[in-house]
């Protein structure tokens, strides 16, 4: 598969923020139509270290992913998973006091060849939108956030609407920490049901503060420039709490070689399970989680 994108367009606001902890890849200014590689992460443990963990992982992830693609057509899991150990790796260097009390959620998408790879760890997301299909059919996919209230939401112990309330709704039991006796993978997804006009949208759960699915597929299916749509997410966004941070980019088009099959996707019609309007604000460390999840897993509440 041959993908040509318009320009990408780039959010990284603070918010009520006193400061960024969310990073991006390629930093604001920097990402053409030809990019092919883009990270958005969002930061944990407060001043001085939240911004580091997430810098550090997304330059890291996203440089040597960028490297890999320069030469190789496709791109793996195997080529993600050494692009990972690097960002793991740059984020140890990153904790010099190795207190490894900061950390960060990761969002990564590729186009290749092969189509696109989307990875995540934490409660950022990753869309891939068609707004020609409507606000209801309009989200082809999106990641599933590493969060406490989507795990009680998924079990039946809250409901949609009480995901939104819960004293837990800042908790996430996935992120990237510095010094982790096993480190936390990434869920891995591959999409090769792409068309012309299709956007993909990575973002911080800052950008979600106080808009739905159905408000992000409207806006994006306006008649209005890329430039402009994004102005109205910044819009959207001007009174969150929280940083927030996205890359917006529209498939301008796409070719394929005769060997290629494309694999349909159904477009998601079931009840939400996302957790729109969390803010994940505040994180001073992780704890474990064995007694939630059966493993060691981070705690993390955002600063």
């Amino acid at each position: 598969m041959k993908f040509q994108l318009h320009q990408p367009q780039a959010i990284n606001e603070l918010g009520n923020r006193s400061n960024q902890e969310d990073a991006i890849y390629p930093v604001m200014g920097e990402a053409s139509a030809d990019q092919r590689v883009f990270v958005v992460c969002d930061g944990m443990g407060g001043l001085d270290k939240g911004e580091v963990a997430s810098a550090a992982v997304s330059k890291a992830l996203g440089e040597m992913a960028k490297a890999i693609c320069d030469v190789v057509p496709k791109f793996s899991d195997d080529d993600f998973r050494q692009c990972l150990t690097k960002a793991y790796n740059a984020l140890d260097a990153a904790d010099t006091k190795k207190e490894a009390t900061m950390g960060t959620t990761m969002t990564f998408l590729c186009f290749h060849d092969g189509g696109c790879l989307v990875a995540h760890i934490g409660d950022s997301r990753v869309y891939h939108l068609r707004p020609s299909l409507g606000t209801e059919n309009g989200v082809l996919f999106r990641t599933r956030d590493d969060s406490l209230v989507q795990q009680m939401y998924e079990n039946g112990e809250i409901t949609y609407e009480e995901m939104r309330t819960s004293p837990k709704k800042n908790i996430i039991l996935k992120g990237m920490q510095p010094y982790q006796m096993e480190r936390t993978t990434a869920t891995l997804t591959h999409i090769t049901d792409v068309k012309s006009g299709d956007y993909f949208y990575l973002c911080t759960d800052g950008m979600l503060e106080k808009m739905d699915d159905k408000e992000l597929v409207s806006i994006l299916a306006s008649n209005e420039s890329d430039e402009q749509k994004r102005q109205r997410l910044i819009d959207a966004t001007v009174n969150n709490s929280d940083n927030h941070s996205a890359y917006l980019i529209q498939v301008k088009d796409v070719s394929e070689g005769t060997a290629e099959i494309q694999q349909k996707r159904k477009p998601v019609t079931t009840e939400p399970v996302d957790s729109n309007q969390i803010s994940s604000s505040v994180i001073l460390g992780f704890s474990a989680l064995s007694l939630l999840a059966g493993i060691a897993v981070g705690l993390a509440v955002f600063m």
